[in-house]
């Protein structure tokens, strides 16, 4: 995913030049050569041919004698285009990202887009989530990427892989470990030696994996992605290469390809890899750029946004479906590769969303519905249905059958009766970091020296007078003395006036990582935490007791062991609340809703669903059934500011 700039666009067929275009697999609509570097549509009228496309004999499953896999090809007298294994081929791809979506769903997903009418899925890698501790990787449960590609190649579709290291995604720092940040002298998305160190250890444990699921190794993988949009970013010209390189050394024998935004591909494309765009619709001129780079080679959209993500305190992004089918009938009208972001956006769970900058700081929402095509729960869409017709009409044989929807319910109201002070939980956390000077959340010296990687840092000093507190924090700060609040440092707000008091006092600083932004140079300096010194009347504050809010299962699991409160009549501040969600003795989906409820996070049997905000768009989160367990289940909310009355449940999210 790219950048969130946004235009109005519009299309005018009539005098659209295809300066760039357009890999016509039918003979019958190809246009007139008016010269080499400039096509003319000879009608705009032209339709999809009913029953044009005959892929049926092109599937992982049946296709068994590979060579040559995915390729560009020229001819005299028409435009460049797609084979497979010598066969010509339109990509028809939809995202899904492994990582956004239960293991159970994984399936049922899949299922969807080839009921669709796609052949390929895509589907991106996050470098933060496989190796959360230098060398320690994680490819299992929900993160088993392996058997998400063989399991759509049983499915029966094809697999573009994006394994970055960057990868965007509206994930946190762009799917990039957030310890590369505790070297000053680092430069993200460079050739600078400790990234590139970094870089390599990782794939070398990735690419080891990826190369059995390749297709001329018997796999689904038909082309995998250098980096992700590297000409927005472009501050090496020697990264990408390398990034090429590094690819082939360990294997990879498939079609490399880059990724960049219409106008930034003359920058982010290399030598000897295909170069593709991203859009959200056609506008006169946007291949222009391509054109110039590549012109012999067929037209790729590796990402057209059919939606568009939320942030925090926005409206919540939508796109007419009948603009998508027009957008992708005219793709397959002109022999267009295209691959649709999202097919299926999912659920940002636990402390994954990343952020954006334009105005301000604004985390992305837990919901990464995206308006696709699937909801986040996987439920059918009207565009879902559009495309499908298209599909139909174009495609000799016949689709399979549409998956029963997976069903949703609602369960009875949870009234949690148990809670726990923040105060009285520090106990059962790590041990504190004693630290003469407030560290930032990457460079506290925790996890094998990893560092914290997302949820809250509590900073603690004392203080004997009263004046003006100065603090950088990010991303957003409650300041307590003990026990009272005495405000919010966020958005640039870096000061409080601290009453005058007659005794020494504890001074509290609970700051939250709401997300690292994901795309552009800022990425460079998202340190989290308290960034530099803290100050009380210009002198700066020592000695300070930091907690790790990271709210792992551990943590809730030493909770069980908890005597809890009963819930008094009004509480305020930072707090756990404990109920029992029953689900009955065959659990299904269903949305929590938390009317009263001011901001915080969702534990279910201490699974993080993510976070809640009152301020919208998003106003419900979404809990799997497949999560939940029959009968009884724990479900822990931790509120920051002011709890709500009940938990409620609906069949239907909200926004």
């Amino acid at each position: 995913m790219g950048s969130p700039q946004r235009s109005s666009l519009c299309l005018s067929w009539r005098r659209v030049l295809c300066i760039f275009f357009l890999p016509f697999i039918s003979s019958g609509f190809a246009p007139r050569v008016k010269n080499r570097d400039n096509f003319v549509f000879e009608n705009d009228q032209l339709k999809p041919d009913q029953h044009r496309f005959n892929w049926s004999h092109l599937t992982p499953l049946k296709l068994k004698d590979r060579s040559v896999g995915l390729q560009t090809e020229e001819r005299a007298g028409r435009n460049p285009y797609f084979t497979l294994e010598g066969h010509e081929f339109l990509i028809f791809g939809g995202s899904i990202h492994y990582f956004r979506v239960p293991r159970d769903y994984w399936r049922d997903r899949l299922l969807k887009l080839r009921a669709c009418g796609f052949n390929t899925v895509t589907t991106y890698v996050p470098w933060n989530l496989h190796e959360p501790e230098r060398g320690r990787f994680d490819f299992s449960g929900n993160l088993d990427l392996e058997a998400f590609v063989l399991l759509a190649a049983e499915v029966g579709l094809w697999v573009i892989l994006r394994p970055g290291p960057y990868i965007c995604s509206e994930m946190d720092l762009g799917g990039l470990p957030s310890r590369l940040l505790q070297d000053p002298a680092s430069q993200l998305r460079t050739t600078n030696r400790s990234f590139v160190e970094a870089t390599n250890k990782y794939f070398d444990h990735l690419i080891a994996r990826v190369v059995p699921l390749q297709y001329r190794k018997g796999g689904p993988v038909i082309a995998v992605q250098v980096e992700n949009e590297y000409g927005s970013f472009y501050k090496d010209k020697a990264y990408m290469p390398y990034l090429h390189q590094a690819l082939l050394k360990r294997g990879i024998v498939e079609l490399l390809l880059t990724s960049d935004n219409t106008d930034a591909v003359v920058r982010g494309h290399i030598k000897g890899v295909l170069a593709t765009i991203n859009m959200k619709t056609f506008k006169e001129g946007l291949f222009k750029h391509l054109y110039k780079v590549q012109s012999n080679k067929p037209i790729l959209i590796m990402e057209y946004w059919v939606g568009w993500f939320d942030t925090w305190g926005n409206e919540h992004m939508v796109r007419n479906a009948e603009e998508v089918k027009s957008s992708v009938s005219e793709f397959i009208r002109l022999g267009i590769s295209f691959n649709v972001y999202m097919f299926h956006g999912g659920t940002n769970f636990g402390f994954m969303n990343g952020a954006t900058h334009i105005d301000r700081h604004r985390g992305v929402v837990t919901s990464y519905d995206y308006d696709a095509l699937l909801t986040e729960a996987g439920d059918y869409t009207d565009k879902y249905f559009k495309l499908q017709e298209l599909f139909k009409y174009i495609l000799v044989t016949p689709l399979p059958l549409l998956p029963e929807p997976i069903p949703k319910t609602v369960y009875p109201s949870v009234d949690p009766s148990l809670y726990l002070p923040l105060w009285d939980a520090l106990q059962y956390l790590n041990r504190p970091v004693i630290s003469n000077i407030p560290l930032n959340m990457e460079n506290l010296p925790i996890n094998n020296g990893n560092g914290q990687s997302y949820g809250l840092v509590l900073y603690e000093t004392t203080i004997c007078s009263g004046g003006r507190l100065h603090a950088d924090a990010r991303d957003m700060a409650q300041v307590f003395l003990n026990e009272t609040s005495l405000g919010i440092l966020a958005d640039g707000f870096q000061n409080i006036d601290i009453p005058k008091i007659t005794e020494c006092q504890l001074l509290r600083i609970l700051v939250e990582n709401q997300g690292r932004i994901s795309f552009s140079w800022k990425i460079q300096n998202q340190q989290k935490g308290l960034i530099g010194p803290v100050t009380l009347n210009n002198i700066p504050l020592q000695s300070f007791t930091i907690y790790s809010l990271e709210l792992k299962m551990s943590f809730f699991e030493r909770l069980r062991s908890v005597s809890w409160k009963p819930v008094p009549t009004r509480s305020l501040g930072p707090a756990f609340y404990l109920g029992t969600l029953k689900a009955g003795s065959s659990p299904q989906d269903t949305f929590l809703t938390l009317p009263g409820w001011d901001y915080g996070f969702v534990f279910i049997n201490g699974r993080n669903l993510g976070r809640y905000w009152n301020i919208g768009p998003q106003e419900t989160l979404y809990l799997p059934g497949a999560w939940l367990q029959p009968e009884d289940n724990e479900i822990i909310v931790f509120e920051k500011k002011q709890r709500g009355p009940y938990i409620h449940t609906t069949d239907n999210p909200r926004w």
